[in-house]
């Protein structure tokens, strides 16, 4: 099945030299000028990765990302001229995969945009599924629930998540996170502590004194293996 992407930019030319290069690739691309028009379309459609600019006309990309992770959890990938470490974080810390800005190469976009969608679909991932307190963690389906209900996670925060639990018991780097799952796309590490932070709301009770992710002073980040079920331990 073909790809389908929603590039969500007011700058009409803008927007078509992304859906033209997008197409080439062989990806399907629809194309929202507004934030407003974006939401009502991702509720009557099916898409496998977002393009949002932020700089829109009424919602900007931030308010529209907000709404948009309440009910998704597809890989969206930020595209916008703002380039100020706030708006990075502040982009990454409400759920966006990646943040390029303008000018950028439509080429390597499109890289960008066939490594989240081959993320997003990896057959590799290992079939099993780990349980700790309430929580499953389907690896294979790639998706979390608490108990009954879903818990939405983008797919960074998935992989977050999913590495620590791999790794549970040991105290792994800011750098070592990061290198297993941005693959050295950014070089800012302070990108791991804003998903750690946005894990801990999701599935801590108390986010300043987490059960789960503990924080290791002066070594980084561990997973508690004492709340993973029986024979849950390191994933092969």
């Amino acid at each position: 099945m073909k790809a389908k992407v929603l590039i969500i930019e007011d700058i009409r030319e803008m927007a078509e030299l992304i859906a033209l290069y997008l197409g080439k690739d062989g990806i399907d691309t629809v194309i929202c000028e507004t934030g407003e028009a974006a939401l009502e379309s991702v509720r009557v459609d099916r898409y496998d990765l977002v393009l949002l600019d932020i700089n829109l006309p009424g919602m900007d990309g931030f308010e529209f990302l907000q709404k948009f992770r309440k009910t998704n959890a597809i890989p969206v990938i930020i595209v916008s001229a703002r380039e100020a470490d706030e708006d990075i974080i502040m982009g990454l810390g409400i759920g966006a995969d990646e943040f390029v800005t303008k000018p950028f190469s439509p080429k390597v976009l499109v890289a960008r945009v066939r490594a989240q969608l081959r993320r997003a679909v990896d057959s590799s991932a290992p079939k099993n599924l780990v349980r700790f307190g309430p929580f499953n963690l389907d690896l294979a389906g790639y998706s979390l629930r608490k108990e009954d209900e879903k818990v939405s996670l983008s797919s960074k925060e998935f992989d977050v998540l999913s590495f620590l639990v791999e790794e549970a018991g040991k105290a792994l780097s800011p750098e070592t996170i990061y290198n297993a799952v941005w693959k050295n796309q950014y070089g800012d590490l302070t990108v791991v502590a804003v998903y750690i932070q946005r894990l801990r709301k999701k599935i801590e009770t108390d986010p300043a004194d987490p059960r789960y992710i503990q924080t290791i002073h002066g070594m980084g980040y561990r997973f508690n293996p004492d709340f993973l079920e029986a024979g849950a331990g390191r994933i092969a």
